[in-house]
């Protein structure tokens, strides 16, 4: 590493892949040969391109309250399976499950059950009256705690899954808070799009219309047990809402798809959008059972508490695959497909905040931050230069060559610039300039000393390694701890700063002193003009 050639040819090279990496940021053309090589442009953040920002509250008591539900379910069976005697169970405020026995008889062999086969569930109560022995449940406070982290986590996980299919780049979905996800989609070009698939629940539910219910019967809301009342779906908005009748249990959920994807349907549906789903194994041979042992009966599709249709089944289906049909446009098709392909939200989610970034405004920030980056850089170069003299100019190009390599290194990377990012970078530049002050400094002291400019060289960068070093490894890591905990403009900000750092180091010790060496060695110059 002593050759002045090699260091020479390192930094080279490093200089030029810098200003390869970044050909396809400031060339709108493809570069031959090249385009499948290099990285792409360098990401605009929300605050620079325009998009979105939302905080969304994920409404965690509706996940305890569809556990809850599940529970009761899942007891029924349990105790229909062990052959336990039971009049009813079913979910009580929020998190409780009432199960009521015929009597005293059932309850050791009704506990024994829960004890093996629900330990989140805990017996508080149990009192016998006229209608029998009613036991209330309770979920444990750990349970419940963990029901809410579950719901939060999946629903970033969806609503991220959701967002990589619409087709929005460099996506922010991160927790904030214990309820609360933050939503940045740089670049979104139809904002209510958007927010119709983050918030979309997306639950999918096969039921059957019920059987011989009488209009009266739905209009004066008289239904027989088991039988619920849901909205239909309606191609015309000024129309009125019609309902219809369908058995309360759900015979299909949408957990068994594999995929659902837009098509153009045929027969009553000639050259609309539909939506075709596939199920797994599971769910197909579920569908079949469906199928062929309802011929003739109406089975309702329904998506997040509305009908979307009611087809008639013809035969039995045996491939697993079901179509919904409606009057869609092709966006809200797509939209709709994705909801379900992904899966549904565990829970619903709430906007609390929204705010859209127009492009023009950031267009502008570009400008000014640019600007102001570009004004105080000039201000540092000329008083380098003005300090400094030759040796300033020397430092002025290693400033210049770390914004190439900031740059280079974020293009790699595929990493976002932000307008905190600029500001990173304008301090960066500030940074990069103290090293050069500290190197030349101690220079200058060796050469009131009387040292030749070989030694004070020497002697000046030996010194003020060690101090840059600690100063830029100590801001490092803050950059770090910014990044790890910061939010979307704080991370912005670390990136630059990160990678500013690391930049200004490779130039600050070794370009310089590169160029220094060559210098002295090969131009045999005699004297230092700093």
């Amino acid at each position: 590493m002593k050759s002045i050639g090699m260091r020479a040819l390192i930094a080279v090279v490093i200089l030029v892949g810098g200003i390869l990496c970044l050909l396809p940021t400031f060339v709108s053309r493809p570069l031959p040969g090249l385009s499948e090589v290099l990285p792409g442009k360098i990401h605009l953040g929300l605050d620079l391109q325009g998009g979105m920002h939302l905080v969304l509250e994920v409404q965690t008591n509706k996940a305890i309250e569809n556990r809850a539900d599940t529970l009761a379910e899942d007891i029924k069976d349990a105790l229909r399976t062990k052959k336990i005697g039971f009049t009813s169970v079913a979910r009580s405020g929020m998190s409780n499950i009432e199960a009521v026995l015929p009597s005293n008889a059932q309850l050791n062999d009704f506990s024994e059950a829960i004890r093996s086969g629900f330990p989140m569930l805990n017996s508080t109560s149990a009192q016998t009256g006229a209608q029998g022995t009613k036991v209330l449940l309770t979920m444990t406070p750990q349970a419940m705690k963990d029901l809410r982290t579950r719901a939060v986590q999946q629903a970033i996980e969806t609503i991220r899954n959701r967002i990589d299919q619409f087709g929005v780049r460099e996506p922010d979905v991160r927790e904030a808070g214990t309820d609360r996800i933050m939503v940045e989609l740089p670049g979104i070009k139809d904002p209510q799009q958007a927010i119709s698939l983050i918030g979309k629940t997306a639950v999918l539910e096969f039921k059957l219309v019920a059987q011989n219910v009488t209009q009266k019967q739905i209009d004066e809301h008289n239904l027989p047990p088991g039988v619920k009342l849901f909205p239909m779906r309606s191609s015309d908005a000024t129309a009125p809402q019609s309902m219809i009748a369908l058995e309360d249990k759900t015979l299909l959920t949408g957990q068994y798809i594999t995929d659902a994807k837009v098509e153009i349907g045929g027969g009553n549906s000639f050259g609309q959008a539909t939506i075709a789903l596939n199920f797994d194994r599971q769910g197909g041979r579920i569908f079949e059972r469906i199928t062929g042992d309802n011929v003739g009966r109406k089975l309702a599709i329904v998506l997040d508490g509305v009908v979307y249709s009611d087809p008639v089944i013809k035969e039995r289906i045996p491939d697993g695959r079901a179509v919904i049909e409606g009057s869609y446009s092709d966006q809200d098709a797509k939209v709709l497909a994705i909801a379900l392909r992904t899966g549904s939200l565990p829970a619903p989610v709430k906007i609390l905040e929204q705010s859209t970034v127009g492009p023009s405004l950031g267009h502008d920030s570009i400008r000014d931050g640019v600007l102001a980056s570009a004004i105080g850089g000039l201000g540092i170069v000329l008083f380098m230069i003005f300090y400094y003299r030759f040796s300033g100019a020397i430092a002025d190009l290693a400033l210049a060559m770390n914004v190439i390599l900031i740059l280079a290194v974020m293009a790699a990377l595929g990493a976002t610039l932000t307008l905190p990012g600029i500001a990173g970078i304008a301090l960066t530049i500030g940074i990069a300039v103290d090293a050069n002050v500290l190197i030349y400094e101690r220079i200058r002291e060796e050469l009131r000393l009387g040292k030749t400019p070989r030694a004070a060289i020497d002697t000046g960068y030996e010194r003020a390694t060690i101090t840059i070093m600690d100063a830029n490894v100590t801001s490092a890591i803050a950059a770090l701890v910014l990044y790890e905990f910061g939010t979307g403009p704080v991370k912005g900000f670390a990136v630059t700063l990160f990678f500013g750092l690391a930049a200004n180091m490779f130039t600050a010790i070794f370009v310089t002193r590169v160029i220094f060496d060559y210098l002295l060695n090969e131009r045999r110059m005699k004297e230092l003009s700093i």
